[in-house]
């Protein structure tokens, strides 16, 4: 048996389907058990409850394998970076007392220990618990990963379609480099499989410059890409002011920072195949129609 935090979600929904292929018995943690399953019977449901160490392992018993894609995009509602890192931590001590096999855990390009952004010192902490734990692991480190439910790339085509102008935050040089979300969840069934500790970035082929990649964006959707450079102060406050609107968190000061810090791009090979230009051209059609809540999708 494989357990897999988030099955019902996004890259674990993917990494979900493929396994359930192939005939392996899943068992989820989600802190949304009530939510539909999609892959009814045979995926077996456990409530993600970080209150409860001991029900964790209990959730984990009799697994091989662990996958975890657990972590916050952002602080919200009392939830921290820091309390992240902490569940984290009790998840893999939960698989240790378990007797789990092996650990697949899904990271981020260029985490550090001395990072000021939290969100990359949160991950590099994780890494150092991971490895702590004398589990062979793999620790898959993609930046932005896309996909149908993908918010991000989403949202910048909703914001093509239905605002005058884009802002954009600085020169818009700094780099992105995205992975396609059924690559991951290959690559992720491949780890479950490889023998030994690895750490590796995880991106696709393609990397663009922020302005570049929403040019991009806006070409394929057949709409034009009115770019303002604002000063990072000013693109967050715009962002926010969106937010309001849309009852969401649209982009925070520390992702701001970490965009344009050149955080979101791999100094290794390309693992992953997909092309984010071939994906926009085939999903341009629907790209944008819709705004994406992150909000609503993960603290509702």
């Amino acid at each position: 048996m494989t357990i897999v935090t988030g099955a019902f979600s996004y890259s674990g929904k993917y990494l979900t389907k493929l396994l359930v292929e192939r005939g392996e018995p899943v068992r989820t943690l989600t802190g949304h058990p009530d939510r539909p399953n999609p892959f009814g019977s045979k995926v077996e449901v456990a409530r993600m409850d970080f209150s409860d160490p001991d029900g964790l392992v209990e959730a984990m018993k009799g697994a091989h394998a662990f996958v975890n894609t657990y972590w916050i995009r952002f602080p919200y509602r009392g939830m921290t970076f820091e309390r992240a890192v902490e569940n984290s931590k009790l998840l893999f001590d939960a698989a240790s007392r378990a007797g789990v096999g092996r650990i697949v855990h899904t990271s981020i390009t260029n985490p550090s220990l001395q990072s000021p952004l939290g969100y990359y010192r949160g991950k590099a902490q994780v890494e150092e618990h991971l490895k702590a734990t004398g589990i062979p692991f793999t620790i898959l480190r993609p930046n932005v990963i896309f996909g149908r439910e993908d918010v991000l790339i989403n949202n910048i085509a909703w914001v093509l379609r239905n605002l005058p102008l884009f802002g954009v935050p600085g020169s818009g040089k700094y780099g992105m480099q995205p992975t396609f979300v059924e690559d991951y969840a290959a690559l992720m069934l491949a780890s479950l499989d490889a023998k030994g500790s690895e750490t590796t970035d995880a991106c696709g082929p393609e990397a663009f410059a922020f302005g570049d990649w929403v040019r991009r964006i806006a070409e394929a959707i057949g709409r034009p890409a009115r770019i303002v450079h604002m000063p990072p102060s000013c693109a967050y406050w715009a962002s926010a002011l969106l937010g309001t609107r849309m009852k969401d968190v649209v982009l925070t000061r520390e992702e701001v920072r970490g965009l344009m810090s050149g955080m979101l791009v791999s100094t290794e090979p390309a693992k992953c195949s997909t092309k984010l230009s071939d994906w926009l051209s085939e999903n341009a059609h629907w790209l944008g129609k819709d705004y994406a809540n992150e909000v609503g999708r993960h603290f509702k």
